[in-house]
């Protein structure tokens, strides 16, 4: 705790908390980037499970994939700034970490994704019906942070 203390009374943490724009700004492109997110996964994931067979399969996950990898670190660096603020709060919020736990896991999936899907016959619709369920605990979690 006493690391996460002193992240929080760092001088460009108490810069960034004092800001009248940074602040918001910053939460504003943590939202943006949650969206831009769920989108690209989201959309990949049900083209994957069989929606949308007019977008040529290939191509449009492979889009969604590098849209949801940029969008995700935005949120991550957005998230970070976000976490320094009030780190001590966080770190025992239980919605907090059920969110963090959950994105290493949509991460683990994806992992398992990736490293499948030189073989055309893994299993790719259980792992995208799994990841949508896990996007969406990490935006429910992201919500209940703040009220928990």
């Amino acid at each position: 705790m006493e690391f996460l203390s002193a992240i929080e009374a760092s001088a460009p943490i108490e810069a960034f908390k004092r800001s009248f724009y940074v602040y918001p700004l910053v939460n504003a492109l943590h939202v943006l980037s949650i969206g831009a997110l769920l989108t690209g996964v989201l959309l990949m994931d049900l083209r994957i499970l069989g929606l949308f067979p007019a977008l040529p399969y290939a191509p449009f996950v492979r889009l969604m994939r590098r849209l949801a990898l940029l969008a995700f670190l935005g949120a991550a660096a957005s998230g970070i700034s976000m976490f320094c603020v009030r780190a001590t709060e966080y770190v025992v919020n239980p919605a907090f970490q059920l969110k963090m736990l959950l994105i290493l896991l949509a991460g683990a999936n994806m992992l398992v994704f990736l490293r499948l899907a030189a073989n055309p016959d893994a299993p790719a619709r259980p792992l995208a019906l799994v990841s949508v369920f896990l996007w969406l605990g990490v935006l429910v979690c992201g919500r209940f942070i703040g009220f928990l």
